[in-house]
């Protein structure tokens, strides 16, 4: 195999790849055929355009050729939020294949520029440490198991490892929409940056492995608290000692507060950075009363710090607490 990629050898051989028709995503189809896995291909057309329908068609007669099974899914391109969108419909789609074929693992062909973009992207949308790590190289989303095993390879080496195999591949015309975010950074943040002699790529890079190392110190932090998780006249509560949580430093605080969103919510919730900066306000006042964020409201009762499902019998519960 022409690529170093360890995390094939911890895949199943049934896997599923999300496979656009690009540079990236044929690449992987490739290695994994000469890596021996059993694979399907999984397409969602989003109807960006005509020549999306073309592309599909073009798709469905090379897996045929190479004589693996293909799934075609359809979408229809959003008026706005369009790249959030695109990727909600894409999962949803996915989860309808995974339960109709019973592959539970997909494989994406997210390379490294693709990573440098994702963080860059964080960066300036606000994110914390946590956010800026990028993408996982294994990540649990539901009811499927997402793989990126190419995100330590540079797009270049995959367009000639395609050359050398004499594989075209098709370019999707979104890429060049630049009302997308994604695109934007790439084909003009990514430029201006340069032509200042700054290579993007490796800065933005050098950033995420940064942002792992911060992480799992706060990781190690954070397991001093305990949190704990019950359920209590239908509404999920987590909790932690109010004392403990306090006395943490803030990106730890803020840890510890996203971990027991997670702990409420399946479907990848998290708190904004305007809930970040209401708790501290309201930490810093001595946490009387209550917060209600989205889907949940934070409270202290006793010598704990609660976090619960939904607005339901709040204002009874918050009256016994001690505040």
């Amino acid at each position: 195999m022409p690529f170093d990629l360890p995390l094939l050898g911890t895949m199943p051989k049934q896997v599923a790849v999300a496979w656009s028709g690009g540079l990236d995503s044929t690449a992987l189809v490739l290695l994994l055929q000469d890596a021996g896995f059993d694979v399907q291909l999984w397409h969602v057309d989003h109807g960006w355009s005509k020549q999306s329908g073309l592309i599909a068609e073009a798709l469905a007669q090379q897996a045929k050729f190479w004589g693996l099974s293909f799934h075609l899914r359809h979408t229809h391109k959003a008026k706005s939020n369009i790249e959030a969108e695109a990727r909600k419909h894409r999962y949803q789609a996915f989860a309808a294949l995974a339960k109709e074929t019973g592959c539970k693992h997909i494989v994406l062909g997210h390379h490294a520029e693709d990573q440098a973009e994702t963080v860059c992207m964080r960066l300036l949308q606000g994110a914390g440490v946590a956010g800026c790590q990028g993408m996982k190289n294994v990540r649990q989303q539901q009811c499927v198991t997402l793989w990126r095993p190419l995100l330590t390879v540079r797009k270049e080496r995959l367009k000639q490892f395609l050359i050398c195999r004499q594989i075209e591949w098709h370019e999707d015309v979104s890429n060049q929409d630049v009302t997308i975010w994604r695109n934007k950074i790439r084909h003009k943040l990514f430029p201006a940056m340069k032509a200042r002699q700054i290579e993007p790529s490796a800065l933005f890079l050098r950033w995420q492995k940064q942002a792992e190392r911060i992480q799992t110190e706060i990781e190690g932090l954070a397991q001093a608290v305990t949190l704990q998780r019950w359920q209590q006249d239908s509404i999920v509560v987590c909790a932690m000692n109010w004392e403990d949580w306090c006395g943490q430093l803030l990106p730890v605080r803020v840890y510890l507060l996203q971990k027991m969103v997670g702990m409420l919510f399946v479907d990848g919730s998290v708190l904004g950075r305007r809930h970040i900066h209401a708790i501290e306000t309201w930490r810093e006042q001595g946490g009387h009363g209550w917060l209600n964020l989205s889907g949940c409201c934070l409270y202290r009762h006793e010598q704990d710090l609660q976090l619960c499902q939904g607005k339901v019998s709040l204002r009874k519960r918050c009256m016994n607490s001690e505040t």
